[in-house]
């Protein structure tokens, strides 16, 4: 399978900003976004399976974060509202053969890493 992310770019804070994860190829089980800001760790964002049932965010995003599928397009959205400084990063997205969702932000369970989108807030 081959990720590719794209959406980012230069928002100012509060503001809102949706990122697209296209798929190609055979599909695992979830599919996870990540980002990396400069200078620190890669950190984990949000995940959901692709049959969209189940969702997973980390305690930063929750309430601003809403990620979704549209299977149709093999595409999974990373929705961002409320945007601050501290969002600020690469964004990248990478699937997963883990079914329990409360592992999904294990990144050495991820494969298949596209690459990144580049998000910057700041006004």
């Amino acid at each position: 399978v081959q990720l590719q992310a794209s959406g980012g770019g230069l928002v100012q804070p509060g503001n809102s900003l949706t990122l697209s994860c296209a798929a190609s190829g055979r599909r695992m089980y979830a599919v996870g976004w990540f980002r990396q800001a400069p200078g620190k760790e890669r950190e984990f964002v949000a995940a959901i399976a692709w049959s969209g049932g189940v969702s997973y965010s980390a305690d930063s995003v929750k309430g601003r974060v809403n990620i979704f599928t549209d299977n149709a397009k093999n595409t999974v959205y990373l929705q961002m509202v409320g945007l601050k400084p501290e969002d600020t990063g690469v964004y990248s997205c990478a699937v997963t053969k883990e079914v329990q969702s409360n592992y999904w932000y294990v990144q050495e369970l991820y494969d298949n890493w596209g690459q990144g989108t580049q998000v910057t807030v700041s006004s």
